[in-house]
């Protein structure tokens, strides 16, 4: 079995030794399930959002980036309409008929992304046909770094291979990963983490266009700070409610000023009608949100003013005041439905005792909160220092320092 060559791997992972076992004990697992000697390997990222927290739905802006987390898979054809998925650390062997997706139930779970993304494969007018696939991944599972959207874009670029030479765009397969989730599992997605994890790098997002994304030259590590990711200890796969409503508050709000999203309107304009949107909503956390929105779009478009003008200090700024935007106004840091926990809000204000002490870095919540992860953006002198102090509260196997990966989505060989 061919395995991806050191020069793909040192371009991908920036190293060969480690990620070159991650491939041969997948190529050796891959044959171990499907009696095959040969298999083509994928790779896919996980993502980090640096800023637009919660504004996709609605037609926002975001800046987001690909990580050096990923999933890997070996994969290859079968002739045959069955797609069968061995994941590791699952029991159950993933099997669609991609003739009968329409009988496969909903929610439940791989099976039924699956099935939607092959449903949506199918109506985009891409082809799909059978292959078998062994998988594993590094991203956090149910921790904000998105390891849902890293197996879809996965998916996506084993079919993009072996069957429709390479013609389906990022967008397209952030769209059939979409489609997956929204029909298939019920959750109320945008396209941000799709297109995060397919696109590599740090891209610019604007969901209010046709073009949707551009290429950004962003690290972190260009002004000397580390991302470092902290997993507070509560996964977030049951609070699909709270997820689902600050799209539905928000656009609740905007159907008050007459629109279907909040990137029809304006910040003036919800300001003039708030006593109209009161009455109408019976719902303050709703406005607080939709202001929540506006002031995000401004401060992701002020981001890359400051990247591009070398601003440092500036980003840093903007990246700690929508943390607090998400904290105060759009209110993801905790659950109402279990308010006496709150790690997410612990972790956090642990952080900021560390970064008020070096006086320098900053936090956020990352991703779709409630619970989850913490991005900690931390002078890279303090990195290990913070790595020690908090995984004295939370355990060294949920701190991570992170990278940005420049590689989205992709066929290693």
């Amino acid at each position: 079995m061919r395995l991806p060559d050191t020069d793909t791997l040192q371009r991908v992972y920036g190293e060969t030794e480690k990620s070159g076992r991650r491939f041969e004990s997948l190529g050796e697992n891959f044959k171990k399930c499907f009696g095959k000697e040969e298999a083509e390997f994928f790779s896919s990222p996980g993502r980090t959002e640096i800023i637009g927290n919660h504004t996709d739905h609605n037609g926002g802006k975001i800046l987001a980036a690909s990580i050096n987390m990923d999933t890997i898979g070996a994969a290859l054809p079968n002739d045959s309409n069955m797609i069968e998925i061995v994941s590791e650390g699952y029991r159950d062997k993933i099997v669609v008929d991609i003739t009968r997706v329409d009988h496969v139930p909903q929610n439940q779970g791989t099976l039924s992304l699956v099935a939607g993304m092959v449903k949506a494969i199918q109506e985009f007018g891409f082809q799909v046909s059978g292959f078998q696939a062994y998988v594993s991944t590094e991203v956090i599972s149910s921790a904000g770094v998105s390891s849902s959207a890293s197996f879809e874009m996965l998916f996506c670029a084993i079919v993009n291979h072996f069957f429709n030479d390479n013609k389906m765009s990022c967008l397209d397969c952030a769209k059939i990963g979409q489609y997956g989730e929204n029909h298939y599992w019920n959750k109320a997605s945008g396209l941000m983490d799709q297109l995060a994890c397919a696109a590599g790098g740090a891209i610019a997002l604007d969901f209010s266009t046709e073009k949707v994304y551009e290429k950004i030259d962003f690290s972190f590590e260009d002004y000397g700070y580390d991302m470092v990711i902290v997993n507070t200890g509560k996964g977030h796969a049951d609070l699909s409610d709270e997820y689902s409503q600050v799209p539905q508050e928000m656009k609740a709000v905007a159907k008050c000023l007459g629109h279907t999203l909040l990137c029809e309107g304006s910040l003036d304009e919800l300001v003039k009608n708030i006593p109209e949107i009161e009455k109408k909503v019976n719902n303050d956390r709703a406005i607080l949100r939709a202001v929540h929105f506006y002031e995000e779009n401004k401060r992701v478009e002020n981001i890359i003013s400051a990247i591009n003008e070398k601003k440092g200090d500036v980003l840093l700024n903007i990246v700690s005041e929508s943390g607090k935007s998400s904290w105060e106004l759009l209110q993801n840091c905790y659950s109402l439905a279990n308010f006496k926990e709150q790690k997410v809000t612990l972790c956090l204000a642990l952080t900021q005792l560390f970064l008020n002490e070096k006086k320098d870095g900053c936090c956020r919540v990352h991703g779709g909160g409630f619970a989850g992860v913490i991005l900690g953006v931390i002078p890279k002198k303090h990195t290990k220092e913070y790595m020690e102090y908090m995984s004295g509260y939370v355990g060294e196997e949920n701190v991570y320092a992170m990278k940005i990966r420049d590689t989205g989505a992709v066929h290693l060989g």
